[in-house]
């Protein structure tokens, strides 16, 4: 599992970066689109804190947050779950957590990785979608369009 995992979150990062860069080079500053960002990034804060059991992340689950935060807290939020899974050999133990609002929950910590690159992944098309209904032009995040881009520079 952990090269799929490795992979997942490999490809959930270059979809953040795809979609910063787009946001950016637009100058996009609607507040859904941002919130939308800012809830993917926040909620890779939340459930990496809760994995690792570490105190709740400071962050909003659907704050207002601008273009050059988002664009850290993604760089960072990116950076460790990347190292979380380089430094992690088992994913398959179960979790006792308190959601969002307080809820308590036991899950498998394989489903809740790919529950949250699933997660940004809907999001992210929900951006995609508003920034075209905005006259603005999306960015392709498809994991397939990935999956080339690194076979085509494995290749070179």
């Amino acid at each position: 599992m952990k090269k799929y995992f490795l992979k997942l979150y490999q490809y959930n990062a270059w979809a953040n970066r795809r979609v910063m860069q787009c946001l950016k080079s637009q100058q996009i500053d609607k507040a859904k689109i941002l919130s939308l960002m800012g809830h993917i990034v926040a909620a890779q804060f939340l459930w990496l804190h809760r994995i690792k059991g570490l105190p709740p992340a400071d962050v909003k689950l659907w704050g207002a947050y601008k273009l050059t935060e988002l664009e850290a807290m993604a760089i960072e939020a990116d950076q460790k779950w990347l190292e979380f899974v380089e430094k992690t050999d088992d994913f398959d133990r179960e979790l006792t957590y308190l959601n969002y609002v307080g809820d308590p929950y036991t899950n498998n910590v394989e489903m809740i990785m790919m529950h949250l690159v699933n997660h940004a992944t809907y999001h992210r098309g929900q951006v995609a979608l508003l920034l075209r209904q905005n006259g603005f032009e999306p960015i392709n995040t498809d994991f397939i369009t990935y999956d080339r881009m690194i076979t085509d520079q494995l290749m070179d």
